[in-house]
């Protein structure tokens, strides 16, 4: 029975090391990603959304598509003027389909945390007091699964930040969250070549928190 189980799980992992260097996937996946660094309108970025969601239907058993897709949208909330609940309301949807294909996966959970962010950032007032601790127990649940996860310590600062300010504390924890989140930036950008395919994005937000700091 243990060879049996023992023997699915290498099956399943093979599938999976198939699909993530085939070819075509990983070309769709390049010219979206390629897409979402040339944005500069809104209708281009639901473009580029749309593009991950093509790729997800066509690989319906990847998490990275549809991660892709929800940034996209949290990104357009932040950047353009758009119906901006919407928008962090449909990424929303979107990242926690992704975590029902990979669950307890540390970049789905951080950007489940950022959309919160996003939420938040909309009505202060209001949405503050019940989905802060939401967004920042994603943020630390997103640390202990990948502790050199720097978008999880990044927006982990940039929470501790705003609630210091907030509070007329210190910043002295986000200072250093954000410089450690600096640190794994720099390691993780010796990984990237031009077949990296994992999330890589948040290190502008870091240098904001960082530059805050000085």
């Amino acid at each position: 029975m243990k060879k049996y189980i023992l023997s699915l799980a290498l099956v399943f992992v093979w599938i999976t090391f198939v699909k993530a260097t085939d070819p075509a996937y990983v070309k769709a996946i390049q010219k979206q990603i390629g897409g979402m660094k040339t944005v500069k309108t809104a209708e281009e970025s639901q473009a580029v959304s749309n593009g991950f969601l093509r790729i997800s239907e066509a690989n319906n058993s990847e998490w990275l598509p549809i991660y892709y897709a929800a940034l996209t949208q949290a990104t357009a909330a932040f950047r353009f003027d758009v119906d901006k609940d919407l928008y962090f309301d449909q990424a929303l949807a979107l990242v926690k389909k992704a975590d029902q294909l990979a669950p307890g996966n540390s970049e789905i959970t951080a950007l489940h945390g950022y959309i919160l962010m996003g939420k938040i950032s909309l009505d202060p007032a209001n949405r503050g007091q019940s989905l802060s601790p939401e967004a920042m127990g994603l943020f630390g649940k997103a640390i202990s699964l990948d502790r050199a996860n720097p978008r999880a310590v990044t927006l982990m600062s940039q929470m501790e930040l705003g609630m210091a300010q907030f509070f007329g504390q210190g910043p002295e924890k986000a200072c250093g969250m954000a410089r450690m989140g600096l640190e794994l930036f720099a390691k993780e950008q010796a990984k990237v070549d031009e077949n990296y395919l994992l999330p890589t994005w948040g290190k502008m937000n870091a240098e904001q928190v960082a530059g805050s700091c000085k």
